[in-house]
This record gives structure tokens, C-alpha cells and sequence, in this order.
């Protein structure tokens, strides 16, 4: 009898000792913490660092304010620039419209025979629009435009052929010279005249001013470095005493490193915002003389405002701007910040 119950006694703690439970669950203990957790911590990092980056700047509102204005005000050139561009190309109006091929009819060239050689063009390739003007119409308009009107009641006959007007497709050189060749050799055309002059020279001083404005925006964005990476550099030199002791009890490059890409980018935040604002009201108070001025010549013309996809983008711009000049700074200062 005794004998077998101390059999079950030693059944039982040989059963015990090979339970696998306590092996499970020392093992799930040297798995560490779960994803959650680890994402929740890093959540957590960044929201303080977030938060401690904003009350810094909020200390500071007066130079925290001066630092984005400076910033935006070298932000607001080069876009400014291109918005101005943009609306001067506007104004120069319909490129097909300002390389319009002028054909001078002959004489003896009827009314009819204008209207149906407007609807022959029309049909042909590489053509937008035909607009017919009548020798009488010509007339009219020459006297209205040159002053000359009784002078031009004396002649005896009336000295303007008919024209038509021909706005092409597309303006392209060889294709306009094309188009200009084939509408002459069409009966009762006497002269087919192409003016692209104008047009080329327009065409250089957009050019010659996007040239202007890339160089302009990669100077001032190489300014906006300096200016970001210098503030940064000042931020880290009064709080170079708190990270060698953050960095001496154990805190990573990455730990120091990330309030001062949330200031960079707070700083291009507030200044793209800045930017924004400022052109939109330069834009509006630049409009109202030049609305005076295109009524003075007859044009319904008036500046766009800043597109939203362009306000986007420059936030987003000077965003990255911040964040990027932030880190140059503190790349090249962490070295430093090491413990004495």
C-alpha cells in the first residue's frame, strides 16, 4: 500500500517536471514585447517629440515668426516670378491667334467668293478657324484706326482688297510655312502674309525668363538651407548641455536627431503658409491696376490667382525644404553632441 502510493507520488512530479507549460511560457516571455506595443511606443515618440518641438517655437513667437518670414518672402520670388509668367503667356493670348495667316484677295475677288474660300479653308488640315473680312469691312476699320476718314472718302474707288483670316492648328515654323504655301496657290488669293515675329519674340522672352526663374529658385533655395540649418544650429547649441546627457545615459542619434526635423519642418509649415498668403495678396493688389490698364486698350484681362495645386505644392515644398535643411544641421553637428 505504501509502496504504490509512493509510486503515484513519483508519477505525479515526474509528470509535473515534464509539464511543457512553464517552458511555453518562459519562451513566450523572450519574445519580447508585440508589434502593438512597439508601434504604440513609436507613436508615442513622435507625438512628444511633435509637442516639444511646438512649445520651443512657442516660446520664441517673435523669432520663431521672423525665421518663417524671411523665409516665406524667399519663397514668394521665384513663385511669384512664375505666376507672372504664366499670366503673361495668358495675355499674349491664343498663340494660334497671334500667328493668324493674313491672305489679301484680289480685287475683283466677290463677297461670295470670299465667304466660299473661307468654307474651302476650313476643310483643310492644320486649320482652327477662317474669318472672312469684306473690302467694306476693311475699309470701315482702316478709316476708324488711322484718323483718315474724310481723306479716304475722296478716293473714287475703294483701294482694300478682301481678307481672310487663317488661325492655324498649331503653331510650329515649317508647318505655319507649309500651311502658307498651300493657302496661296487657292484662286483669287493674291498675297498669303505670315507674321511669327512677334510670336518669336515672345516666345524667347518666356523662355529667357523661365531661365531667370529656375536660377532665381535654386539660389533661393540654397539660401532657405542656410537660413534653416543656421537656426536649427542655434537651437542645438542651447540644448547642447541636455543632449550630451541624454546621449550619456543611453539616447540615440535618432532620438536627438528627431525634435529638430519637427522644428524644420514646423518652420517650412509656417513659412509656406506665409507665402501663400503673401502672394495671393500681392496677386489681388497687382489685379486692380492691371485691370485699369487692359481696359484702357480695350481687353477684358486680369490676373489668375495662386492655383490651389500650386499653394499645395509650395507648402509641401517648403515642408520638405525645412525638414531637409534640418537634417544637414543636425548631421553635421551630431558628431559634436557626444559626451565629454
Amino acid at each position: 500500500m505504501s509502496a504504490t502510493r509512493s509510486s503515484k507520488v513519483s508519477e505525479r512530479v515526474a509528470a509535473k517536471a515534464s509539464d511543457p507549460a512553464p517552458q511555453k511560457k518562459k519562451h513566450d516571455d523572450d519574445d519580447g514585447p508585440s508589434f502593438g506595443a512597439l508601434f504604440s511606443a513609436w507613436i508615442e515618440a513622435h507625438r512628444s517629440s511633435l509637442l516639444d518641438s511646438l512649445r520651443r517655437l512657442g516660446k520664441q513667437p517673435i523669432g520663431s515668426f521672423f525665421t518663417c518670414l524671411v523665409m516665406a518672402i524667399a519663397l514668394s520670388l521665384p513663385m511669384g516670378l512664375s505666376l507672372l509668367l504664366s499670366n503673361v503667356e495668358r495675355l499674349g493670348g491664343s498663340w494660334q491667334r497671334a500667328a493668324q495667316v493674313s491672305l489679301y484677295l484680289q480685287l475683283d475677288a466677290s463677297p461670295s467668293e470670299g465667304e466660299g474660300l473661307v468654307r474651302q479653308i476650313k476643310e483643310m488640315g492644320g486649320v482652327a478657324d477662317a474669318e472672312y473680312i469684306s473690302r467694306d469691312e476693311a475699309l470701315n476699320e482702316f478709316q476708324k484706326q488711322s484718323g483718315l476718314g474724310e481723306a479716304l472718302k475722296e478716293l473714287p474707288e475703294n483701294p482694300l482688297p478682301g481678307v481672310v483670316l487663317v488661325t492655324p492648328l498649331e503653331v510650329d515654323k515649317a508647318a505655319l510655312e507649309a500651311l502658307r504655301t498651300r493657302l496661296a496657290e487657292l484662286p483669287k488669293v493674291q498675297q498669303a502674309q505670315l507674321d511669327l515675329v512677334w510670336v518669336e519674340r515672345l516666345a524667347a522672352i518666356l523662355k529667357l525668363g523661365d531661365r531667370f526663374v529656375f536660377g532665381l529658385t535654386v539660389l533661393l533655395v540654397a539660401a532657405l538651407l542656410l537660413v534653416i540649418g543656421n537656426t536649427i544650429r542655434l537651437h542645438i547649441e542651447n540644448r547642447r548641455t541636455e543632449i550630451e546627457v541624454i546621449k550619456l545615459v543611453g539616447g540615440t542619434d535618432s532620438y536627438v536627431r528627431r525634435p529638430f526635423l519637427y522644428m524644420g519642418a514646423l518652420y517650412g509649415l509656417g513659412a509656406g503658409v506665409l507665402s501663400w498668403g503673401v502672394l495671393a495678396f500681392g496677386l489681388d493688389w497687382l489685379n486692380d491696376a492691371v485691370v485699369k490698364l487692359a481696359g484702357l486698350y480695350g481687353s477684358d484681362f486680369a490676373l489668375a490667382g495662386v492655383p490651389v495645386s500650386d499653394g499645395v505644392s509650395l507648402l509641401l515644398g517648403a515642408v520638405l525644404l525645412g525638414y531637409i535643411g534640418a537634417w544637414i544641421a543636425v548631421a553635421r553637428h551630431l558628431r559634436e553632441l557626444a559626451p565629454r
